[in-house]
């Protein structure tokens, strides 16, 4: 049975199973789950506890089985916890997490919680990960979206007493706010819970928190990855996509891998508008290309605003930029790899421009 975060509360009033699969990549929100399915079973007399990292190919599986089968002089119920960080149990795990799973159902005695990182389709359609689904409880485990991200702070401000102030001076805090910690939910809630010590809700200030106050607090924690600004770009984000050019150079990032995911891109785009114009729909130009999710949107929606002509002169300015950030120099553009990838993606990011979040002019740095 599969369940959404969200509803992990009211699942757990309804009483609770004896097999939980927590899987995904926020490590905030899988913790919080498996600290709520801690404390309940505490409440129903789960007084022992022992945890079990899978690590390597030769990892002894049957030291869980055992466990699963034994009990201290001391409790009569137990948790144990399965930590597989690469999200591979190999053969013998696979045969041992569906033994798991099946004795499940007549073990009120223990609860066995699976954590698993973010998997694919494949492991999802594994013969031991369909066993955990039947026998007991999984939750996905997703990260939280830009875009949803200031709704996210304004509830979690919420549940310690605080607000951000009504209107747009609001709005700019939550803004300001997820620029800083965007892509790390840790920080984020770190940073939220420094809020509650430095401005405490009081009769006088009735919890509201000032732009000023969260501008002097807050400090940037904000993760970027590759993926994300791809979907920046071809959302038209063009403020955001300085933002986050500057973070990934800051972390260290490489400049050729940055520059890979935006001529792929680049050359998607040249591919479905070729399709198109040899006759093809969209939709089957897209599946034809892989491009599907979030990315499929954004294509749907950039296409019809970009030419045949200015594709090309983009995949013209991405084969400049790759020789750029290769050493080479190339006339009328910057000579530092990192400020000819600023100008690439400003390019692209003004021919996909769309919503009121999109930057009107591309800095050319």
């Amino acid at each position: 049975m599969q369940i959404a975060p969200l509803q992990l509360g009211r699942h757990l009033e309804r009483g609770l199973k004896s097999l939980y699969t927590l899987h995904g990549d926020e490590p905030l929100l899988q913790l919080e789950a498996l600290d709520a399915l801690r404390a309940h079973a505490r409440t129903q007399g789960f007084s022992e506890r022992s945890a079990h990292t899978v690590a390597g190919a030769h990892f002894d599986w049957s030291e869980v089985l055992a466990a699963l089968g034994s009990l201290s002089l001391f409790a009569d119920k137990q948790i144990i916890e399965i930590r597989i960080p690469s999200g591979k149990p190999g053969k013998e795990g696979s045969a041992a997490l569906q033994q798991i799973a099946e004795q499940s159902k007549d073990n009120d005695s223990t609860l066995t919680v699976v954590l698993l990182p973010r998997l694919d389709k494949a492991t999802k359609s594994s013969a031991w990960f369909t066993a955990l689904e039947n026998y007991g409880v999984t939750l996905q485990v997703e990260p939280v979206e830009r875009q949803a991200l200031p709704q996210w702070i304004a509830q979690r401000l919420g549940a310690q007493g605080q607000r951000v102030a009504a209107g747009l001076e609001g709005q700019h805090t939550l803004q300001f706010f997820a620029d800083r910690v965007e892509g790390n939910l840790l920080a984020a809630h770190q940073e939220i819970q420094k809020l509650a010590l430095l401005y405490p809700p009081t009769a006088a200030n009735d919890g509201v928190l000032t732009l000023e106050q969260v501008e002097s607090a807050v400090l940037n924690v904000a993760r970027y990855d590759v993926f994300k600004l791809s979907e920046a770009v071809l959302a038209g984000q063009a403020l955001r996509v300085q933002h986050m050019l500057d973070g990934l150079q800051a972390e260290g990032e490489a400049e050729v891998l940055v520059h890979y995911t935006l001529a792929e891109d680049i050359r998607a785009l040249k591919r479905v508008k070729d399709a198109i114009g040899q006759g093809r729909p969209l939709p089957m130009a897209l599946r034809e290309n892989r491009i599907w999710g979030a990315k499929e949107r954004l294509f749907e929606r950039a296409l019809p605003r970009i030419s045949a002509k200015q594709v090309a002169e983009l995949l013209n300015s991405a084969q400049l930029v790759d020789g750029i950030v290769k050493g080479l120099k190339q006339p009328d553009w910057p000579a530092d790899g990192w400020q000819a990838l600023h100008r690439l993606a400003q390019q692209l990011c003004a021919l996909c421009k769309a919503g009121s979040d999109a930057v009107a002019s591309p800095a050319r740095r």
